[in-house]
């Protein structure tokens, strides 16, 4: 499937009354495909970097950011996944690591059963033909043999610290600052992730070198004996084909102070009243985060990281907006900006 793309300079951003207070300096790319329009791609230059960025249908998101602005940052939550969402899919060149295989453990056998794990349930997770029953139970199956293998094997606190800090993984350019703007307006940021919630913490510690008290992690939590060993996880194992909001009720808390069971559901109420969801994905079914959550607006952020020919359709048509080849988080900075803003701003 190929896309002809037709150069427009304009100063333009997601859609020409969108963001009335922002200029961006960009190029429209008008897609095209058998001689019809198929949307709309613009090119976004943001610090000196562009960014790709595809809007199927401008005048349904102008509608969602006004609905979202009408309510402010005390009605909104924001739902992201973390690899090759928060996270840069290539490093110089190269294919960045995930959050899955960040962690290696000191006796190689282990790593290698894990690999081997990989290799033969990681099909049967796309395989169309599985109904999603079974493939459910099989997720389940993956997940409690890949945990038990890593507890079996032996992991540490001490271990995961010296992993993140091998591992070649980064945050994408302008992540930082999206974090800082959503803790200064009062804004919950919700990380999904069927892996490792320690690896993920332990990212955030490394790379960013601070704690968002408004940031959860909602993955797989480890628990440590006194000697920082792997003991057990903590919660129902969360996996590929749960990692939405009915996690929360499986998930283990981030911060301490929510260990406290009022707390935690006192937190959990609080989210669902913030009922407009800003939503950063890579895959269409991250779309999914937010099953569970009787959401009022949701505006969808993609990143088509790779193959961009192959997956534009299906993309530009799942999500509101989709960046492609590997942009940074700049654009989504300053739409949250946007949507934190008041008319008179």
């Amino acid at each position: 499937m190929g896309y002809r793309l037709h150069h427009y300079n304009h100063i333009f951003p997601i859609s020409r009354t969108s963001f009335s207070s922002f200029r961006f300096n960009l190029r429209v790319w008008c897609c095209s495909q058998s001689g019809k329009n198929q949307g709309r791609m613009e090119q976004i230059v943001v610090n000196g970097s562009e960014s790709q960025v595809v809007v199927d249908d401008s005048n349904l998101l102008q509608k969602k950011i006004s609905a979202i602005r009408l309510g402010g940052p005390a009605k909104l939550q924001v739902i992201a996944d973390f690899d090759a969402t928060l996270t840069k899919y290539r490093i110089d060149g190269c294919r960045g690591q995930s959050s899955h295989n960040v962690l290696q453990q000191e006796d190689p056998e282990f790593n290698d059963k894990r690999q081997k794990l990989y290799e033969y349930y990681h099909p049967l997770e796309f395989d169309p033909t599985i109904p999603l029953d079974e493939k459910t139970k099989l997720m389940e199956e993956w997940w409690g043999k890949t945990h038990a293998l890593l507890i079996e094997g032996g992991v540490t606190y001490i271990g995961i610290q010296n992993s993140v800090a091998k591992a070649t993984i980064a945050f994408r350019d302008g992540v930082t600052e999206l974090l800082e703007l959503l803790e200064e307006k009062g804004v919950p940021l919700l990380i999904f992730s069927a892996g490792l919630a320690d690896i993920i913490e332990e990212v955030l510690k490394q790379k960013v070198h601070r704690s968002f008290k408004n940031v959860r992690v909602v993955s797989n939590k480890m628990v440590f004996d006194e000697n920082g060993h792997l003991q057990s996880f903590k919660g129902k194992t969360i996996h590929v084909l749960n990692k939405n909001e009915h996690a929360l009720d499986m998930a283990a808390p981030l911060h301490d102070h929510f260990d406290d069971v009022n707390g935690l559901s006192e937190e959990k109420y609080a989210l669902k009243q913030r009922t407009n969801v800003l939503l950063l994905g890579d895959h269409i079914g991250d779309l999914g985060m937010s099953d569970g959550l009787d959401y009022e607006t949701r505006i969808s952020v993609g990143f088509l990281n790779d193959r961009v020919e192959d997956s534009l359709e299906s993309y530009r048509k799942a999500f509101d907006i989709l960046y492609l080849n590997d942009s940074s988080m700049h654009g989504v900075l300053k739409l949250a900006t946007h949507l934190c803003s008041t008319e008179s701003d």
